[in-house]
């Protein structure tokens, strides 16, 4: 594993949600899922109910994270493009998941979960740390 990679999954690691991009009938869309790190790949879990995964398992998918709403200096914007597989974890891995959501939609959250094998990996930094020093105070 390269090192933007190495690092890409480090940060992905800090956080739970992203988003998940293909195209469904030749249109694009974007869903959020969850994620967790394991084994160097990125392990997503989404509600069946919408039949997003039927799109993306099998094939090519981007899929973005980032902290923006966690308030650091340090911003940073993860996306992973690569095959995705729908999967069945192991006890283990559906353990790292944590609680589901008890709703999507109004409808019982029925998780599907797809493996990401990362094959480009994009890292972007934003440092926000001096703009942050020099607000104005009234």
């Amino acid at each position: 594993m390269f090192s933007e990679e190495r690092r890409a999954i480090e940060l992905l690691s800090h956080v739970s949600y992203g988003r998940v991009a293909t195209t469904m009938r030749a249109m694009p869309f974007v869903v959020p899922a969850c994620h967790v790190v394991t084994d160097g790949h990125v392990l997503l879990r989404m509600h069946a109910g919408l039949g997003y995964h039927r799109a993306c398992g099998g094939g090519v998918v981007a899929y973005g994270a980032d902290n923006f709403s966690s308030g650091a200096d340090d911003l940073w914007s993860v996306q992973c493009t690569g095959t995705a597989e729908i999967v069945e974890p192991t006890p283990f891995e559906r353990d790292l998941f944590g609680r589901s959501p008890r709703h999507v939609d109004g409808k019982p959250f029925d998780p599907v979960y797809m493996r990401l094998v990362p094959q480009f990996v994009t890292v972007h930094m934003l440092d926000h740390s001096s703009e942050r020093q020099s607000q104005h105070v009234a």
